[in-house]
């Protein structure tokens, strides 16, 4: 495994940690706790808890370090909201714009994402999906849209992780690649813009799902210990 997977692994496993209330709101993160906790130097530590903060999920607060921040299940919603417009306003523009080798582009990632869908890993699955839709982005030709979709994005990764652990969720995710990259391939606008609005939104039974699955592990069986090895 590479020092960056060994990176993304760290920051994963502590992302996961708040997701699922194993690190708690208010609850200070110690950068040496952690790293004797997960075998790794404070460097990589640091390195994770800044990125965690570029997307909400802790604060760095002056005397107190690393504090969990819990945006709580209505602010997600919303972000969800607000991604599934600008995830459509991108399609669109994809379909309108994009060129032979944007073509090329999705057609490689949504091929590499239907690998990770046939091995049944979700977290591969979400990785690959994240390449398909930074193809889509770039496709849009719209730089500025590029950085507001990848900022939130980022600021979503925890929660849409979580999602593809739902049952069946990965083989609809990827059924509904299918029919985006039809749509922008086609030069169908609209289409492209509905169907990349309905694979965000988290309206109805899918977000029910979403809050159910880390109620689940925030309360359930599944809720890792706080000791011992991640």
């Amino acid at each position: 495994m590479s020092d960056r997977s060994t990176f993304h692994k760290l920051r994963d496993d502590i992302e996961n940690g708040i997701v699922t209330g194993e690190f708690e709101p208010g609850e200070r993160l110690d950068e040496t706790q952690l790293a004797n906790r997960f075998g790794v130097s404070r460097t990589p530590i640091r390195e994770a808890l800044m990125q965690l903060s570029a997307i909400g999920l802790i604060e760095i607060r002056p005397r107190r370090g690393a504090v969990v921040v819990d945006p709580g299940p209505q602010y997600v919603f919303e972000m969800f909201d607000v991604m599934a417009e600008l995830e459509g306003m991108a399609g669109a523009l994809a379909a309108r714009r994009h060129t032979v080798e944007d073509r090329e582009a999705l057609l490689a990632a949504h091929a590499r994402c239907e690998e990770a869908a046939l091995s049944e890993d979700t977290d591969a699955y979400y990785y690959e999906n994240e390449v398909f839709h930074n193809a889509i982005y770039d496709a849009s030709h719209s730089g500025f849209l590029k950085d507001q979709c990848i900022a939130l994005h980022r600021r979503l990764r925890p929660y849409r992780r979580l999602q593809l652990r739902v049952r069946n969720r990965m083989k609809i995710s990827f059924d509904e690649h299918r029919k985006i990259i039809d749509a922008i391939l086609a030069g169908e606008e609209e289409e492209a813009r509905k169907r990349l609005r309905g694979h965000i939104a988290v309206q109805g039974d899918r977000f029910s799902d979403l809050v159910a699955n880390i109620d689940k592990l925030r309360h359930g069986s599944e809720k890792p210990a706080r000791s011992g090895s991640p």
